[in-house]
């Protein structure tokens, strides 16, 4: 087999993208690299042609960059012309590469001969011609000039020659075309061309059909452009084009002058008004120019006069609207008397923060009747375009301004009450821009006079303009734009103020939504108040409502179907029928808790709760576990607690290194997080390893450091209110919280036992009755134990 395999040299020319068949002749375009081989292959002399494996430009060539396979061939003419060199050629054989030497002029190849197998007989052939004519005949039904390319088709009987004159007219890459060449069956190039041509027929279809439903829209559009040409003329022969024109620019010239535009304004828009008029008609742009100038002309530009404001009137608005919030009402009123004060005041920007359901956006309503002005609100919950905030440019499609300015164009007036509605929930950073960097020169005092949106592109006065945003939180909002704005914390409700809410606010407003009258239902008020503590677990009073109306619902089908007397009186008993199984399942004080149990204070979205805090010891190896859904600072304060507890105790009290530890807190498939919890981890431990139990109606808060000291927290007001709940009447809290004790309601202040504690020193002693030692008393020996270190 090796000796058939006979090595031959040639001279080498690249060729790229051509197909390269045995039997064919055949044009080869010389490159830029090749015009030094055209006096070696001006003869009869048998020549290589080897495909390039990418195409290189004007890179010089390597021997990396040819395929191994190749042809070789005769040159029979060599033309020059304007577009390049061109070899007509004889194609012989494949051939194989052995080995390429590169000379100053070209390339030489040691080759040997590797035949194609030739597995088609005669029948098939002549068959696969035919289906190849056939295909070419279906194609050239639909080009110009079909006839003649059939004929060429129709002439030629070789499967090789026909593979290489219709792969010049096919998108082939040159990956395709070498792969025809590699592949050495006869058989299996005809049947993959055949796969390339009927892919070259369905696209030239589908062409076709996109060309000729282009060509009737195409038609239809010059169609309508003539007649429109045609009215056009007819309109000026009649003299009504220019009439109607004009009498559409006149009516924006007297929108324009009737707005009482800014002098800027009002010359950009006049000089918008030119432009339409010097269009033509039908011009593409005039229905942007058209949409710009009815947006500018819709805007108010007039200043409205400040209005009296009435403080003693809109007092009483608040607290007709709102029970409770005392101080947000007093922040309120003090803000309206500063705008009374100073008319032209400027930064009316509140931020009201406070958990779902608590009143904030209707708080903004209030506001807005109190002070006479018109009332918009925009949701900026899940926005993360900024072109929401500032407007499109008006070079694209569809530009729109942004919701700013459409909501003044909605209040028709230039110093609405505007309410941001979740403006924690903005979607910050993104591809489309930061809608809360945008909202920066929206909410800044100093800025806001000359807001300038995207699609106005002019600047816009805001500065008269009352902001009120709201949020649940203040982590999520980004700080430049916190800083723009005065925050107003609303705390939850408690039960009492829930109780009035529903029976005076309420209550009413579901009874007019169903249809319903007092004198047709009423609900008891223990019923109202057990509603509230076992059919709610939430700050606000949406929930709330959402029972009331479950009631009326309920009560409404009995009084359609006639199945009850009127009035009907809902009892305690009947909101398990009305409303199921009692859904909000709140922790309550325990009759008795043993050593290692400590009850402390979470606050959560939904107000403020009690939980336990349980630790407990066994033999081992002085490993520590803690379990129930902790977060890092929990597990760091528990941590803090055991070092703290080690260092206070007597030098071999306690054995830990013999004694594993182990720390839970229930409700284990809640997460629970926050430093707040470090008393009350640091007195479970202390209670397990004295043996001391704590009372279950005393609860606590507060953070501790390794020195012993104890840090203040936040959320007292929410978890005083849980500890009530829950049936607490004692509360030990950091001293740097009293303050925020007039908080309180005072039904709160007066049913519950406040200890203010500096130090766990002061914890030990109102739980569980004894003196830590002083923390010299670690270094002691242990020949001199101290005397009377635990005063039990």
């Amino acid at each position: 087999m090796e000796d058939r395999k006979e090595l031959k040299r040639a001279i080498a020319v690249p060729v790229f993208n051509t197909v390269l068949l045995p039997g064919v002749t055949t044009v080869i375009r010389l490159g830029e690299h090749d015009h030094l081989l055209l006096k070696k292959l001006a003869s009869e002399e048998v020549a290589v042609a080897l495909p390039f494996k990418q195409p290189l430009g004007n890179q010089e060539l390597s021997i990396s960059d040819f395929c191994n396979l190749g042809v070789s061939f005769l040159t029979k003419r060599v033309e020059s012309g304007e577009k390049g060199d061109f070899l007509e050629v004889k194609i012989l054989d494949r051939i194989c590469v052995e080995s390429l030497l590169k000379e100053k002029e070209g390339f030489l190849v040691d080759y040997h001969i590797d035949p194609e197998s030739d597995d088609l007989d005669d029948k098939s052939k002549e068959e696969m011609l035919s289906y190849f004519r056939r295909t070419v005949s279906e194609i050239c039904e639909n080009l110009q000039n079909g006839d003649d390319y059939r004929k060429v088709v129709d002439g030629i009987q070789d499967i090789n020659t026909m593979i290489t004159y219709l792969s010049q007219f096919m998108p082939l890459s040159a990956e395709e075309r070498y792969e025809l060449l590699k592949t050495d069956s006869l058989k299996e190039r005809c049947l993959r061309f055949m796969d390339y041509l009927l892919k070259q027929k369905e696209s030239i279809e589908l062409s076709i059909q996109i060309n000729e439903k282009f060509s009737r829209k195409a038609n239809r559009i010059y169609r309508e452009q003539v007649l429109r040409e045609q009215l056009k003329a007819i309109q000026e022969e009649l003299n009504e084009g220019e009439t109607v024109n004009a009498k559409k620019n006149d009516d924006y010239r007297n929108k324009i002058e009737a707005a009482v535009m800014p002098q800027e304004v009002e010359e950009a828009a006049l000089n918008e008004l030119n432009r339409l008029e010097s269009l033509g008609q039908g011009s593409a742009e005039e229905n942007v120019i058209r949409s710009y100038l009815d947006f500018l002309t819709q805007m108010p530009w007039k200043k409205e006069e400040a209005l009296p404001i009435d403080l003693t009137e809109a007092k009483e608005i608040l607290n007709r609207q709102h029970y409770g919030l005392e101080k947000v009402k007093e922040r309120i009123l003090q803000h309206l008397a500063v705008m009374q004060l100073k008319k032209d005041k400027k930064g009316s920007i509140l931020l009201l923060v406070g958990p779902p359901g608590t009143g904030k956006t209707s708080l903004g309503k209030s506001i807005a009747q109190a002070l006479e002005r018109q009332y918009v609100r925009l949701s900026l919950g899940g926005i993360r375009d900024e072109a929401e905030i500032r407007g499109h440019r008006r070079t694209y499609v569809g530009a729109m301004a942004g919701n700013i300015l459409k909501s003044i164009k909605k209040a028709g007036t230039t110093n609405p009450v505007m309410v941001l509605d979740e403006v924690d929930k903005l979607m910050t950073g993104g591809f489309s821009g930061d809608p809360a960097s945008a909202l920066l020169e929206v909410l800044d005092p100093e800025q806001n006079n000359t807001f300038t949106d995207h699609y106005l592109d002019l600047p816009y006065d805001l500065s008269d303009v009352f902001f009120i945003a709201t949020a649940n939180t203040l982590e999520s909002i980004p700080e430049p734009l916190l800083d723009r704005m005065e925050t107003i914390e609303i705390s939850g409700y408690t039960a009492e103020e829930k109780f009035h809410i529903a029976k005076d606010h309420l209550f009413p407003a579901v009874l007019e939504d169903h249809g319903l009258t007092r004198e047709q239902l009423i609900i008891e008020e223990t019923t109202v108040r057990k509603m509230i503590e076992d059919y709610t677990r939430e700050a606000g009073v949406r929930g709330l409502k959402k029972q009331l109306e479950a009631i009326a619902r309920a009560v409404s089908e009995k009084i359609v179907l006639k199945e009850t007397e009127l009035p009907y009186e809902v009892k305690e008993e009947d909101l398990e029928e009305m409303l199921g199984h009692q859904i909000a399942r709140h922790d309550r004080a325990q009759q008795e808790n043993p050593p290692g149990v400590v009850t402390g204070l979470a606050w959560t979205p939904a107000g403020g709760e009690i939980l336990f805090i349980e630790a407990t010891d066994m033999p081992g190896s002085g490993q520590v576990t803690l379990t129930g859904k902790l977060g890092d600072v929990m597990k760091e304060s528990a941590m803090i607690s055991l070092s703290l507890l080690k260092s206070r105790l007597p030098l071999n009290s306690i054995n830990f290194k013999e004694r594993d530890l182990h720390i839970h807190v229930p409700s284990g498939a809640v997460p629970k997080d926050g430093p707040s919890a470090g008393i009350a981890l640091f007195t479970a431990l202390a209670s397990l390893f004295t043996g001391k139990r704590v009372n279950p109606q005393l609860a606590m808060t507060g953070e501790i450091t390794l020195r012993g000291a104890v840090l203040p927290i936040g959320g007292l007001k929410e978890k005083m209110l849980g500890a009530q709940r829950a049936g607490i009447t004692k509360v030990l809290i950091p001293r740097d919280n009293v303050s925020d004790l007039k908080d309180l309601p005072p039904e709160i202040r007066e049913q519950m036992t406040v200890v203010a504690v500096d130090t766990i020193e002061d914890v030990l002693h109102e739980t569980i009755g004894i003196t830590l030692a002083p923390i010299e008393h670690i270094f002691l020996n242990e020949q001199a134990k101290p005397q009377n270190v635990l005063n039990l």
